[in-house]
């Protein structure tokens, strides 16, 4: 083992003892029971909606126990980094209303990102090192390589162990030797560990798990030849925590494997172990099975994808905090949003994310919500994803308005057919002019198949005869007394009983009033619809169809 001030001669002069760090980021003060929770997101790609599922979790659990909830950059995977990825996170969290308490810029236990924090991980490797906890490793790709094919040709457990440490039990000369050369090494974790030897841990979803200890010395810090030189995510991740004061790690159960490696590490440092809770993973039905939700595979496993769909924000928190806790998904909305989320009623199997299930959240979220904020809403999505109805709300703000108004205010059971704000250019756009098409051909198979001679008489006399009526009555009798001047029965019983001494229902000749006036054939009262077109665009729509063509 090389003397201490051989191992000090490896890194900076003013490199800091451990003491330092200890002083600069004292234990915090915090009520009983308080949790310090942490979210690591690795700017490698876009937020999964798993990111944020763990996130939610971490917040609410450090939030109803007066803790802190920390968001801390892991970037040590430099060569994997996506450029603007940090700022798709923070979009992602902000829109979720998961922004933190600490992190960024704001906290006195950063930087909060671990490529700023190398000189903290250069103090700990050192120590690492001083202790004989870890030692130089000058293998390079190629021996590596090789160790891996021998091992697989002898049928053994692939690792960095035994007689495959190559630079485990070298000779203090041997690395002397290669220092001089000034050939990069990694520092490599001395592991105690044993094959065949299990650990056991208390989990805190899953409970007492136990696996294989692990034997393998771990990469703790990257080649000599990089700088700044970072640490692995293992390292990385004990250190950070330990310094950030870290109470209790949620994170994804991909991690259960490295657990052993973790709890070497946190005994190796002296530091008190910390809780782990593996959250399961999201998952997504496919035919029969279910698989996890996959960012290469699903665009739904990007927050983007509900982000850039319009979706309310309440509407994706809800689904996943029930997703969570079940009993939250039998709450009402505001409820279920401000209920305790509790780890021992987190699930071990894969929850599923339904996106039907989500339509019909969000249809309740936006049901609830006052028009003026539906429109506020609609209008920030639109500026970025629409900008054609941004500048239409924009300009007809009273006509927006009026038209959300329709079945929404002063009713028990309002319009549940905008779910999303996307939706909103198909629900309300025949409102605007310079959005709606006539419907100018008789024939238009939203007419049901009706003959287009009985299609134009009934629009010619209902225009013929129309009169400003904002009543459901008024409406509807205007309708019913042209149906009958121009051939249709006066109720569906009365076609059925005679379908050849009629052209079609006062259900069929409701419905070609409406497809002229909005060009679907669900839509809200048509009373309502036309008081808010008003007189001469209610004409104008009914007198499309009219028109040689």
């Amino acid at each position: 083992m090389l003397d201490r001030d051989e191992i000090d001669a490896l890194f900076a002069a003013d490199l800091p003892e451990p003491e330092h760090w200890e002083r600069r980021f004292p234990p915090r003060s915090l009520p009983a029971g308080a949790q310090v929770t942490r979210f690591c997101p690795s700017p490698t790609g876009a937020m999964h909606l798993g990111g944020i599922f763990v996130a939610l979790i971490d917040k609410a659990i450090a939030g109803q126990t007066g803790g802190v909830y920390v968001i801390r950059i892991e970037d040590t995977d430099q060569e994997r980094e996506v450029a603007g990825a940090a700022d798709v996170f923070e979009r992602g969290l902000r829109w979720s209303g998961l922004l933190a308490d600490e992190g960024g810029s704001r906290g006195d236990y950063g930087p909060y990102t671990q490529s700023q924090r190398a000189d903290i991980y250069m103090t700990y490797a050192r120590e690492f090192l001083r202790q004989g906890k870890a030692y130089l490793c000058f293998a390079t790709r190629e021996e590596l390589a090789a160790l891996t094919k021998e091992q697989s040709a002898a049928r053994v457990m692939p690792g960095y162990y035994g007689r495959w440490a190559i630079w485990r039990d070298a000779s203090d000369d041997q690395v002397r030797e290669r220092l001089a050369a000034g050939d990069p090494y990694v520092v490599r974790f001395r592991s105690p560990g044993k094959i065949g030897r299990r650990v056991g841990y208390d989990d805190l979803i899953r409970g007492t798990l136990t696996q294989d200890d692990n034997h393998n010395d771990i990469v703790i810090l990257k080649s000599s030849a990089v700088s700044p030189r970072l640490p692995t995510y293992h390292f990385g991740h004990l250190v950070d925590d330990h310094l950030m004061r870290v109470t209790l790690v949620i994170r994804g159960e991909e991690w259960i494997p490295s657990v052993p490696v973790h709890l070497q590490l946190f005994e190796a440092a002296g530091f008190e172990p910390i809780p782990y809770a593996h959250v399961a993973p999201l998952m997504k039905q496919e035919g029969s099975t279910r698989r996890k939700l996959s960012k290469r595979k699903d665009s739904e496993a990007s927050i983007e994808y509900y982000i850039a769909a319009g979706y309310p924000p309440d509407a994706v928190l809800y689904l996943l905090r029930g997703l969570a806790n079940g009993r939250l998904s039998n709450l009402p909305i505001p409820e279920a949003l401000e209920a305790p989320l509790r780890l021992e009623e987190c699930g071990i199997a894969g929850p599923l994310v339904d996106l039907a299930k989500l339509e019909d959240i969000a249809a309740d979220v936006v049901a609830a919500m006052p028009s003026p904020d539906v429109m506020e809403a609609v209008m920030e999505w639109a500026e970025l994803y629409d900008p054609q109805i941004a500048a239409l709300i924009s300009a007809q703000r009273d006509l927006a308005r009026r038209a959300l108004d329709i079945e929404r205010v002063g009713v028990d059971n309002p319009r549940k057919d905008l779910r999303k704000w996307s939706d909103f250019r198909q629900v309300y756009g025949y409102f605007f002019d310079s959005l709606f098409e006539p419907v100018t051909d008789p024939s238009d198979e939203r007419f049901g198949g009706l003959d287009p001679e009985a299609v134009r008489r009934l629009s010619g006399k209902v225009l013929a005869d129309y009169r400003d009526d904002k009543t459901s009555d008024g409406w509807f009798e205007q309708i019913r007394a042209a149906a009958l001047a121009t051939g249709f029965a006066p109720s569906v019983g009365a076609f059925k009983k005679d379908p050849d001494g009629y052209v079609g229902s006062i259900r069929e000749a409701s419905q070609v009033v409406r497809v002229l006036l909005t060009g679907t054939t669900r839509s809200p009262g048509l009373h309502m619809v036309a008081d808010v077109l008003g007189e001469e665009e209610v004409k104008r729509r009914l007198g499309a169809v009219l028109r040689l063509t």
